[in-house]
């Protein structure tokens, strides 16, 4: 098994073109991931496959993943000063329309979402022009869709424009300092109970370190030693290789868009090293 997964963020828009705005990148590499005659395939699976819960044939695959989960994810919306977004969940969409349901039989992205309302309703005025673009009312159709999962990506981010410490004391701005149980349970734990509450039944089981920082507390023992109260199975960082059965479950790699990749050309290169 050797997966690489590659990463979007929806509100990464500086333009119209490929460098800078990952929904028209997103658009692109859909197809010149199946020209390249590669598969796309739920990240749960490769999950699955590294923990033995599955025997799937994973060569040749890619994960797709993207991260914080804006409204961006799923509707098409204005971005100031850039127009219309085609949303990720509508270029899926439109990939399928245009190469048929056979190109990608098992089409799948997962979107790690913030779970705090507070905390979404801050960083939008603060960060995304207060147009309530952080919402959670569009999760559960997302899940329910078979071509998305929502899935952990913390209680609030530990977000910098945030009022206030974070949780127990902790200065903002870095997930580094969720270095005890007690801002882990906050972080992680409360994030997840909130999550699957909103896409219940369904439930999260992955979880996404923001800013990628990953803190030796929660990689070697959180996240290891607390599975009855987090339920995460995995977590992921973004170290930049494929995943394989030598991975870290607790830091899987993914590959950012705009920087561990800029254009198609690299995205090629990287697909033909990685996979």
């Amino acid at each position: 098994m050797r997966v690489p997964v590659l990463t979007y963020h929806g509100v990464n828009v500086a333009g119209d073109a490929y460098v800078g705005n990952d929904h028209v990148a997103l658009a692109v590499d859909l197809r010149l991931i199946s020209d390249a005659g590669l598969r796309i395939v739920p990240l749960s699976w490769v999950v699955q496959q590294l923990l033995g819960l599955a025997a799937r044939d994973l060569d040749h695959c890619v994960a797709l993943t993207c991260d914080d989960g804006s409204d961006y994810d799923y509707f098409d919306l204005d971005y100031p000063p850039h127009g219309r977004q085609r949303s990720f969940f509508n270029t899926l969409l439109d990939f399928r329309r245009e190469r048929g349901f056979a190109a990608q039989p098992d089409l799948h992205l997962t979107s790690f979402v913030i779970a705090s309302p507070a905390a979404r309703r801050e960083m939008d005025q603060r960060c995304l022009f207060g147009r309530d673009a952080l919402r959670s009312n569009w999760w559960r159709s997302a899940q329910t869709s078979g071509l998305m999962s929502i899935e952990n990506h913390s209680w609030d981010h530990n977000h910098p424009e945030l009022s206030g410490n974070g949780p127990y004391g902790m200065p903002r701005g870095s997930f580094l300092d969720v270095n005890n149980h007690a801002r882990a349970d906050a972080e992680i734990t409360a994030a997840a109970r909130y999550i699957d509450g909103v896409i219940a039944p369904q439930r999260c089981s992955l979880f996404c370190y923001p800013f990628s920082h990953v803190s030796d507390y929660l990689r070697s023992d959180y996240l290891p030693n607390h599975q009855a109260e987090h339920g995460m199975l995995a977590a992921f960082g973004d170290g930049a290789t494929p995943i394989t059965f030598d991975s870290d479950r607790w830091n899987l790699p993914r590959y950012i868009c705009g920087y561990h990749w800029k254009s198609p050309d690299e995205l090629n290169d990287l697909l033909h090293a990685g996979t």
